[in-house]
């Protein structure tokens, strides 16, 4: 796999996740994004032995998108900062079932069952529970689907697709949390992401649209 890289630094490479790809090795053995980037960075500038790349954030298997990496501990430890201050913004878009006319602001608590991997919404005083916040803007409609600009407060396991189910409107092809069929690719993609370069501090903007598939129904050009 050759990774699809966005910007590339001294300090951080930024890149797109394809669908489908894990953020990070798993026990699966599967292919994963973190990997194929060590092992351009290997090739590229002939480093011998094991490469160093921070994972500072994560995007589930199914969904592609914008990526961050820290390409030292020093850049790693400032970007995880900033992503636990909520400081790094990361946007995405997804295709809804039924129409969603106003924008929905959502706050639920989320209980995660690690052994099956799945996420529940769940009563507020559930042990364990996680606070979950996101804002929903409807773009545009067609044929009972919606697309959706998502901008998140807090980064929960599956938040984005446990939350709009719950609100009525899954995730066109979700196979976990909606009405998605086998063949059928979740429509949930990280578009956007901003953060504020670890060693120069100048804030960095990275857009990307999605092609292909169910997004060709809304023909937006540009920014969101």
């Amino acid at each position: 796999m050759i990774p699809d890289i966005v910007y590339e630094d001294n300090h951080v490479i930024v890149a797109v996740k394809p669908p489908n790809l894990l953020s990070q090795a798993d026990r699966t053995g599967d292919g994963d994004m973190l990997s194929a980037l060590k092992e351009y960075i290997r090739e590229k500038y002939r480093k011998p032995g094991e490469v160093y790349l921070g994972l500072v954030h994560r995007l589930d298997r199914p969904v592609g998108g914008l990526m961050v990496f820290a390409r030292t501990s020093k850049a790693a430890a400032r970007l995880s900062a900033q992503l636990q201050k909520h400081d790094i913004g990361r946007e995405y878009l997804c295709v809804c079932e039924g129409e969603i006319k106003e924008p929905l602001h959502l706050t639920d608590w989320l209980l995660k069952d690690k052994q099956k991997n799945h996420v529940a919404v769940v009563p507020e005083d559930t042990p364990e529970a996680q606070k979950a916040i996101l804002h929903c803007t409807p773009l545009q409609d067609n044929s009972g689907l919606t697309l959706c600009a998502i901008r998140l407060e807090t980064g929960r396991s599956h938040q984005i697709r446990v939350q709009m189910n719950n609100a009525g409107h899954p995730l066109w092809g979700d196979n976990r949390y909606g009405h998605g069929v086998p063949g059928q690719q979740v429509a949930l993609w990280g578009y956007r992401l901003t953060f504020e370069h670890p060693v120069s501090h100048k804030l960095m903007v990275f857009e990307r649209m999605p092609e292909g598939g169910v997004w060709e129904r809304f023909e937006r050009k540009g920014s969101v």
